[in-house]
């Protein structure tokens, strides 16, 4: 049983207004949130149409707490799935939108398109735009280029950096709710020209016409027009506010402007918003307009009760302190005075003696901080040789590795399998898996329904025999098949054949056609045990059809997710029937539910469900998890810089002159286009100078979400790079000096 802290204890005392919540990593503000939603229920403070809105920023946890304020209701008497809804930021756009898309001139079966779909139209504006301008960019290339490098930069290389600056110049056009025409106007009435602003403004116009011609939104349309929305009609607003008398919002630190504004507008002057973040672990701001400096501005306002959540109980003392010290050396050391704010207090506290929830027995020599001057491939080495040295003994314990960028992880799999241990790359998967699971789930669901049609039962076939398709030599056997099954008139006479009318029968399948034959019989089988699985509950019938479709441990997860989403959809719906849970999985496979509750980009990964195997993930994608032993690899002056001179940023291309960074430069342009009055005339340079502070800030963060991911254990490694030249990033020498101190003064030697 769960027993609150103090601290928590002063935010379930929670009854109405605006409340800002500080809280550290470990801290349990999932589980407050949920007690905090279940208690505004369970207390009767709601109408029987209204709900507790949770919203948060991580799809992951839209589930997380889904489950866990319908286990806490359940166990106060109540019904589960009764007044609370616990959507992403999007998934509270799409729900504002997708309910009166009259407002905006949007028909009923408006489309999301999917995030590959967006990134295909965007790289395609972008090479149609440098085509049509294949010089345009010279000027902001190196000079000193060779003729032929410099063909080879603008054909295999401006491509990909151009379309990164249509992102970023798309996404704040957006979220400033500005259109490509707005923009050009703007540009127009200039006396220079911003050449950079111009090439995002007219990559932007064409990807929203291409938008327009496939009428269909992507996920920044969604927040811009869910503002407009509920600005455009009072009434439709005053409804929602009554709808949702209560908003809690998780990850506060990473909401963007817009996104705070729409809950900002449903929470009015004088409603009932809780703000629950931590600005330390702002990790996703790099061209956006979130900013941990809002949630700060939030916390400081006189209307606000201000609380906190100090105390942690997931990691060892020791692990706190190298956390805390971070944070210590940032404020007062860092060399650039500029970002002696990425970190602020308050630090991580223990928790007091007797706590219900405490900190893991303290080892200090758990902390390894390894100065090792080592190769890329050699600091690779150490890891696998560490880990294959320790899991052997621990079966029972969870380890992650995390890494800076999702190939670094990938060549770490590679070297773990060849050592033979046993490991789980699914958080650096692309999303096309989740898809690609939802999609061949319902595609067999959508044959259960309507089990008479032989062209449902053909693609169901073309679903089980999925990965036999990608050898070469089997697509014509595999044609033939499908082509037979296509053609059967009834599919009983085939299935459940009765004397005298066997489909099977009456094929005359040649002697040297056996395979044929036996493909027929084996699928055959398969199908009617399927069939005998219809009358199971939907997510037994879910599992069931995932022991025949999919193999592998990730896919399997991913099956597991979907079955119990569609069992909470049955619970929310009692009169769903299956063709209702194949059109939800359809929405899935589309990436639409990424919005109201599921990802393609996480299947609510849990570390506990892995003991005893490898976990590999970028620091990004670790954030909210938390094993017993941790590795950060590559802590190097390339991932982690300082903003001194000689540090290199991974946003500044070798083939740029005088390290400029395109994107933040067209983002500078962009905005000086938009100020009003007196310009604040653009000097190019300074944009890239302030850019680089910005990222040095933001993986001072990172790297203090990566300590603060293990429980227990922890190694910090760093390699030279390619070129042999990168340092140990300057946090990581002052971590290494703090520890190498305490040990001394504990008498354990060196880290």
């Amino acid at each position: 049983m769960f027993i609150p802290r103090p601290k928590q204890e002063q935010i379930l005392a929670y009854r109405g207004g605006k409340m800002g919540v500080s809280a550290v990593p470990g801290s349990g503000k999932t589980q407050i949130l949920s007690m905090l939603a279940a208690q505004i229920i369970a207390d009767g403070l709601l109408e029987d149409e209204q709900e507790v809105l949770v919203v948060t920023l991580v799809n992951a946890a839209v589930d997380n707490f889904s489950v866990r304020v319908g286990n806490l209701v359940k166990e106060k008497g109540l019904l589960p799935n009764l007044g609370y809804r616990v959507r992403t930021l999007h998934g509270l756009a799409h729900d504002i939108v997708r309910e009166r898309p009259d407002l905006l001139g949007l028909s009923e079966n408006f489309q999301i398109i999917d995030e590959r779909e967006v990134d295909k139209i965007r790289r395609e504006a972008a090479s149609a735009w440098l085509k049509a301008h294949p010089y345009a960019l010279d000027d902001y290339l190196d000079s000193t280029l060779e003729q032929s490098k410099l063909d080879w930069v603008r054909r295999d290389h401006l491509p990909a950096r151009v379309s990164d600056v249509a992102l970023a110049f798309i996404r704040l056009a957006k979220d400033k709710q500005l259109s490509s025409e707005e923009i050009r106007a703007r540009l127009e009435q200039l006396p220079v020209p911003l050449p950079l602003a111009q090439m995002g403004c007219e990559i932007y116009q064409s990807y929203q016409q291409a938008l327009v011609y496939r009428g269909a939104l992507d996920f920044d349309d969604l927040i811009r027009l869910a503002i407009q929305a509920i600005r455009l009609d009072e009434s439709y607003l005053e409804r929602l506010r009554y709808r949702w008398p209560y908003i809690l919002e998780d990850e506060a630190q990473d909401s963007s402007q817009l996104q705070e504004q729409i809950l900002e507008k449903l929470a009015e002057p004088n409603g009932n918003w809780v703000r629950v973040g931590d600005p330390n672990q702002a990790i996703f701001e790099t061209f956006t307009t979130a900013s941990p400096e809002s949630l700060r501005q939030f916390l400081d306002s006189p209307e606000v009760d201000d609380l906190d959540m100090p105390n942690s109980g997931r990691s060892t003392s020791s692990i706190i302190d190298l956390a805390n010290y971070l944070i210590e050396w940032t404020q007062e050391e860092h060399p650039r005075e500029e970002v002696r704010q990425a970190l602020v207090p308050p630090p991580i506290e223990v928790t007091p003696p007797g706590d219900p929830q405490p900190n893991p027995p303290d080892d200090p020599q758990a902390i390894h901080l390894v100065e090792q001057k080592m190769t890329p491939q050699g600091e690779m080495e150490y890891v696998v040789e560490s880990i294959a040295d320790w899991l052997p003994s621990h079966p029972d314990n969870t380890v992650a590795v995390l890494v800076p960028r999702n190939q670094r992880g990938f060549d770490l799999a590679k070297a773990l399998g060849a050592r033979g241990l046993e490991y789980s790359d699914s958080l650096l998967r692309s999303t096309a898996e989740t898809r690609g699971a939802a999609g061949a789930l319902a595609n067999i669901l959508n044959y259960l329904a309507e089990p008479g049609s032989s062209r449902m039962l053909s693609i169901a076939y073309n679903v089980w025999r999925r990965e036999a398709w990608e050898v070469e030599e089997n697509k014509a056997l595999l044609e033939v098949v499908k082509r037979m099954i296509n053609k059967c008139r009834q599919v009983e006479d085939y299935l459940w054949p009765r004397a005298g009318n066997d489909w099977f029968a009456s094929l005359n399948i040649q002697e040297d056609q056996d395979w044929v034959s036996g493909e027929l019989q084996e699928f055959r089988q398969v199908v009617r045990r399927w069939q005998g699985a219809t009358t199971l509950p939907i997510d037994q019938l879910v599992l069931s059809l995932a022991q025949d479709l999919f193999h592998e441990p990730p896919d399997l997860a991913i099956a597991h997710k979907l079955a119990l989403l569609l069992r909470q959809a049955g619970e929310t719906n009692s009169d769903w029937h299956l063709p209702d849970f194949t059109e939800e999985l359809a929405v899935i496979a589309k990436n639409e539910r990424r919005f109201l509750g599921f990802s393609d980009d996480d299947t609510g990964f849990d570390p506990e469900a892995h003991k005893g195997q490898v976990v590999i993930s970028t620091m990004h994608k670790a954030k909210g998890l938390e094993w017993d032993r941790v590795y950060l690899m590559s802590v190097n002056t390339y991932n982690f810089p300082s903003g001194r001179l000689q540090d290199r940023y991974i946003a500044e291309a070798w083939f740029l002159r005088d390290h400029l960074n395109l994107e933040a430069e067209t983002i500078k342009q962009l905005e000086v286009a938009l100020s009003s009055g007196d310009y604040d005339w653009y000097e190019e340079g300074q944009a890239s100078k302030k850019a680089r502070l910005d990222y040095v800030a933001e993986r001072l963060r990172l790297l203090y979400v990566g300590i603060t991911r293990a429980k227990k254990e922890l190694f910090i490694t760093r390699n030279t790079g390619r070129d042999g030249k990168l340092q140990p990033a300057e946090s990581f020498q002052a971590l290494i000096g703090f520890w190498e101190d305490r040990l001394s003064d504990l008498g354990g030697g060196s880290a």
